[in-house]
């Protein structure tokens, strides 16, 4: 069903036109050239990190990482319900168990309390996820956790690039974060990813490892030299077009991410005249920056009310989101691995929490239509 307010839109502009067209224009280069450092180091800039690898997604990137931290079979990595099924599968991926810990309710991160519970002998890895646009709001106390335990502490900073806490950016608080830049992510390239870390000993083996375990200082396509090949790798290359794209998107991400915050402000300062008990406005602590990749509202009363609010809305032409169904309560998790969790928050907050539309280029005129079916729901329904 084709929308009359859609989830989201991209947002682009006639320099991403251009930029990937020059890319394109050059006729050579087109998997590996010029603009993939050029747009690691305005990550890195940005950021405030040493070193940025760009990959063709965010969970390659993180397939990657766990590889060249050694995490295997036997390992324990102690993960979110309440994210994308990718931070759960990473582990998988190398052999590795999730072990899933439940979530506090302020920012929707991982529970430091419920993370110590998990530990065992067997855990390497905490890897916390940072909900839709805010920073996971107990990041410190799992720095001192993973700390106290000798544990690696990843970020799945996937939708939350350019949020921070008490001026400290999303993805500098662990041995290395994951960015995506999937097409609903706050800047874009449509599909692609990094990992950012201060560690060269971590950023030369993702160098080796996203190109089939080659060595980078020279340039496959055009040199007439064999290369060598000194480990076993894959090709999660990102196209230089793509890195185009980000270079562009990237220079423009503070106003993205400006609109957006006012996009939020407006919704929130509409939906608050409504005076429903029954809905959960989005509030977070003061100290964090919000960028809104999400707009997440509650339903109180729960699962029925938000189901049947989700079809009301779609409708009316408003498109909405689940995010995110618990991981362990999926099919694959479930009934093939066989998970047994409870998680009470994570299940709670999962039962009554549903994305409205956000995106840089969404109208008053929308967003008075959106509350306004909200309130009819309520009203009529």
């Amino acid at each position: 069903m084709t929308m009359k307010i859609p989830l989201f839109k991209i947002y682009w502009d006639k320099d991403d036109i251009t930029a990937v067209s020059k890319s394109l224009k050059r006729g050579m280069n087109w998997a590996v050239g010029p603009n993939i450092e050029k747009f690691e180091n305005l990550i890195n800039k940005y950021i405030g990190k040493k070193y940025a690898i760009v990959f063709n997604s965010g969970t390659s990137a993180l397939h990657a990482l766990f590889i060249v931290y050694g995490i295997e079979k036997g390992d324990e990595v102690i993960v979110p319900s309440f994210s994308f099924v990718a931070t759960a599968n990473a582990p998988l991926f190398v052999g590795a168990k999730p072990i899933f810990a439940d979530i506090e309710e302020e920012t929707y991160g991982l529970d430091p309390k419920d993370v110590e519970r998990k530990i065992t002998p067997k855990t390497k890895l905490i890897l916390p996820m940072h909900y839709g646009g805010v920073i996971c709001g107990k990041i410190k106390e799992l720095q001192k956790i993973a700390k106290k335990h000798k544990l690696l502490l990843i970020e799945d900073a996937a939708e939350s690039f350019g949020a921070k806490l008490n001026q400290e950016m999303a993805g500098t608080f662990g041995d290395a974060a994951m960015f995506s830049f999937c097409q609903t992510k706050v800047f874009t390239t449509a599909e692609g990813g990094c990992i950012i870390t201060d560690s060269k000993e971590i950023a030369q083996k993702l160098k080796l490892l996203r190109s089939h375990g080659r060595d980078e200082g020279g340039e496959y396509f055009s040199t007439g030299e064999c290369l060598g090949y000194v480990g076993l790798g894959y090709n999660w290359r990102m196209p230089d077009c793509i890195a185009a794209l980000g270079i562009s998107q990237i220079k423009k991400v503070k106003k993205l991410i400006k609109m957006r915050r006012n996009k939020a402000k407006y919704l929130t300062k509409i939906l608050s005249r409504l005076n429903l008990e029954d809905i959960i406005i989005p509030k977070f602590p003061p100290n964090i920056y919000h960028v809104y990749q999400e707009y997440p509202i509650r339903i109180k009363s729960g699962e029925k009310t938000r189901d049947n609010l989700k079809n009301y809305l779609s409708k009316k032409g408003i498109g909405t989101r689940i995010s995110f169904r618990p991981i362990h309560l999926t099919y694959f998790y479930k009934n093939i691995l066989g998970y047994r969790n409870k998680l009470e928050i994570t299940e709670r907050i999962a039962s009554q929490a549903l994305s409205l539309p956000i995106y840089p280029n969404l109208t008053k005129k929308e967003m008075d239509y959106i509350v306004k079916e909200i309130k009819n729901f309520y009203k009529f329904c």
